[in-house]
């Protein structure tokens, strides 16, 4: 059994810390200076002016929207200088006694006047403000590729790789630290989105153009977003209705016969209320067999997807949101002949979904603290579906409901600020499984148990998280929650993450917790149903466990006198238990059971990543990952099915002066990965060594796309797989579909070759 002693030492250091850092915060009860600047004439505030103390120049604050700000007090027993600086103001000094001004209000005096300015520069894809290793994809990265929806967002990005489960139903996942995406928590607007049954083809749920930015976390993210999350966290952020373009029209077409249509519409309402109206719609409608195997290379498809957004401010305190969503899909694949409506001897595979979601977040901040906030989060959402994969049918109903209660303030003085919440939630699963497998000793009630799965969770829970920042160079954020499972008893989470900017250019970060969840077998091996693989799930399923340690270290330089980051981060998973898909022990099964007594499932990850720019406007990215992942399959360790252990990235971006034309090219570099069974024969080699094991060939993938810009429209063309390589016979008994050696699950590389593109934006702000 693999020791814990590490991580729970970890753990105990992290919690000690803690209980410390919190002891000292209340015996040192410092209140900070809070104020409001204005505008000396009108008298209106000042959002983003910077006020910062005369003797720590490391301790600063910026103005909100009001024009309030809250400052840590540099030293006790002294009066001290706040120096408060405005674009386009005379700059002011004020003496603060140690012992009174709690409030002050300043008015600033306007300097020279601005003309318009053009602020090109850009910030640092990896933050260096925020105590996680994050990075940042701003809807400017979003436009370098096609981006019609998720899972082509991350395509110029080194961290994600996106792969595809089959070779027929198009569904595609995320990997993120040698991970399935199923272990990645997935948020929208921080709220927990596209889980459960939704996994399969969650990433093609959410338009690219409705995305305002990607947060991509490594390692244990908040406790206050739950449990789930065991490798990272992926943050999408929709745009708001208040800073939204007013028209966004997106229309993309590329040479397999696939269209997209996308309008976003935001407009405010008033003075408080604002919304925005975000709609989508794709169809492909042509039958395409590029290779000649008698299978599609896409299915055909259509989908209608719809979220409205709602935002009132009330400039007192009150900050509420809502939004409504609706999606409805239908996927039909297999061979050429195949007709949905007309059943007969063809292979082919159907889906239809129907989705519906909602949330709203509101929030209460105090007058005159602005570190004092109340929220309730509240989400909910319907996801069904009906499937056909051949001759067997997995069709699925989700319902999920999310409440949250989140009080946060300070204790002391805003160096020392805590979270404390409750949450509940509530999942109800149902789905129907039935893949024609008749066993002659079990009875007509255990072939309907086998079948149909059913599932009720109901899990209350609290968390408390809290986070110390010492004005100058350290934040640490540790956190700890407490679930009560009906079905699995208590969960209990801890997490700790720590920031130290060694100097002003150098960021070093640690991160170590545990995560917990339950996994949901079929829908995450959806890809094996593409396959005459039996599948042979265990009764009982434990929940999954797993232990993340890892850390990072950043540092920010320039070259010929522009910003550089280079980044290299390690990040080490453990499972105390998984629910394993072993396709290595039997070439005509699939077993999903839990990790076996002794047995080890880890994954290792190592990644190196440089971003600079050589030149004005020229943008480069180069990076390395290498990846460890292994598991126990019956009684040895080998390593995951379908994972490069080396994988090469770079991508090179030049935009002329107010992007009026911008290009990009990418290129993506795959090792050798290992295949679950010998293509050339019906069995393979398990058991005799990772040696003897059949690998798929190193590849690359270059992708490219060149943008004209003018004053409201934007033209683009692109290249994906410029080279046009394909995966050889990615079906495997193709001629015979129905028969025992059928398979389109082992995908390593592309199936329909070159893809072109072209598309238009047309945009009003």
């Amino acid at each position: 059994m693999q020791s814990t002693v590490g991580p729970r030492l970890t753990a105990t250091l992290g919690l000690l810390v803690l209980s410390s850092a919190a002891a000292w915060a209340q015996s040192s009860p410092i209140a900070p200076v809070q104020g409001q600047i204005t505008d000396a004439v009108a008298g209106s505030p000042l959002p983003g002016a910077v006020v910062r103390w005369l003797e720590a120049a490391d301790a600063a604050a910026t103005t909100d929207a009001t024009g309030k700000f809250t400052l840590v007090r540099p030293a006790r027993g002294a009066a001290s200088h706040l120096i408060i600086n405005s674009l386009g103001y005379k700059a002011d000094t004020l003496t603060i006694e140690a012992t009174s001004q709690a409030f002050v209000r300043v008015a600033l005096r306007r300097s020279v006047e601005l003309g318009e300015v053009k602020i090109e520069e850009r910030a640092p894809a990896y933050s260096s403000l925020t105590p996680t290793n994050t990075q940042v994809i701003t809807s400017r990265d979003l436009t370098k590729s096609a981006c019609c929806n998720l899972a082509e967002s991350f395509e110029t990005n080194a961290a994600v790789e996106v792969s595809t489960t089959d070779a027929v139903s198009g569904a595609k996942q995320i990997q993120l630290l040698g991970l399935d995406g199923a272990y990645s928590l997935l948020t929208v607007d921080n709220l927990p989105a596209l889980r459960g049954l939704a996994t399969p083809y969650r990433l093609s749920y959410l338009s690219g153009t409705w995305i305002e930015g990607i947060d991509i976390i490594k390692g244990m993210g908040s406790v206050v977003n739950g449990y789930e999350s065991i490798s990272d966290q992926v943050n999408v952020r929709l745009k708001e209705p208040e800073k939204a373009e007013r028209l966004l029209f997106n229309a993309y077409g590329n040479d397999l016969g696939k269209f997209d249509l996308n309008l976003n519409l935001a407009t405010p309402l008033s003075a408080k209320v604002s919304t925005a109206l975000l709609l989508h719609s794709d169809h492909l409608g042509r039958r395409v067999d590029r290779n000649k195997d008698g299978f599609l290379d896409l299915p055909l498809a259509t989908q209608y997807n719809v979220f409205n957004k709602w935002k009132y401010k009330s400039g007192t305190g009150i900050v509420s949101e809502l939004g409504l969503g609706a999606l409805r899909e239908t996927r039909e694949g297999g061979q050429v002949d195949f007709r949905q409506d007309k059943p007969g001897s063809f292979y082919g595979t159907t889906l239809s979904t129907n989705r519906y979601t909602g949330f709203s977040k509101t929030s209460y901040t105090w007058p005159g603290r602005p570190y004092q906030s109340l929220g309730l989060l509240l989400s909910g959402t319907s996801h069904a579906f009906d499937s056909g994969y051949g001759i067997r049918t997995y069709d699925g109903t989700q319902r999920t409901g999310l409440a949250t209660l989140l009080f946060q303030s300070v204790l002391g003085t805003t160096a020392h600020t805590y979270r404390l919440g409750l949450s509940y939630l509530h999942d109800n699963y149902a789905e129907v499984f039935k893949d024609g497998f008749i066993y002659p000793t079990e009875t007509t009630a255990e072939r309907y148990a086998r079948e149909h799965r059913t599932r009720n969770e109901r899990v209350p829970g609290a968390f408390a998280e809290y986070t110390y920042q010492n004005a100058k160079n350290l934040t640490l954020v540790g956190g700890l929650r407490l679930d009560r499972h009906n079905l699995y008893g208590w969960v209990l989470t801890p997490r700790l993450n720590v920031k130290l900017d060694a100097t002003a250019n150098t960021v070093l970060r640690l991160a170590a917790g545990t995560g917990f969840r339950t996994a949901n077998p079929i829908a995450e091996n959806s890809g094996m149903l593409v396959s005459s693989r039996e599948f042979v799930i265990d009764y009982y399923l434990r929940p999954e466990r797993a232990w993340n340690v890892g850390g990072s270290f950043t540092q920010y330089f320039t070259v010929a006198g522009h910003p550089a980051t280079f980044i290299t981060d390690y990040y080490h998973t453990e499972f105390q238990n998984q629910v394993v898909a072993d396709a290595y022990s039997a070439p005509t099964l699939l077993q999903i059971g839990n990790l076996e007594p002794g047995g080890r499932s880890f994954s290792r990850s190592l990644q190196t990543e440089v971003q600079f720019e050589p030149v004005k406007g020229l943008q480069t990215k180069l990076a390395y990952k290498y990846l460890d992942v292994r598991t126990t399959y019956a009684g040895e360790l080998l390593p995951k099915a379908l994972t490069p252990r080396h994988r090469v990235f770079a991508n090179v971006g030049y935009a002329t002066a107010f992007d009026k034309w911008r290009a990009d090219l990418t290129l993506q570099w795959f090792g050798q990965r290992p295949l679950a069974h010998n293509p050339g024969s019906i069995g393979h080699e398990h058991g005799t060594g990772t040696t003897t094991l059949n690998y798929a060939p190193r590849y690359a993938l270059l992708n490219t796309q060149v943008t004209r810009a003018f004053k409201r429209w934007e033209v683009y063309v692109g290249v994906e797989n410029l080279t046009n390589y394909r995966q050889p016979d990615p079906i495997m008994g193709a001629y015979a579909p129905f028969g025992p050696t059928f398979d389109a699950a082992m995908i390593w590389g592309p199936t329909y070759g070159r893809l072109t593109y072209a598309g238009l934006r047309f945009k009003i702000e």
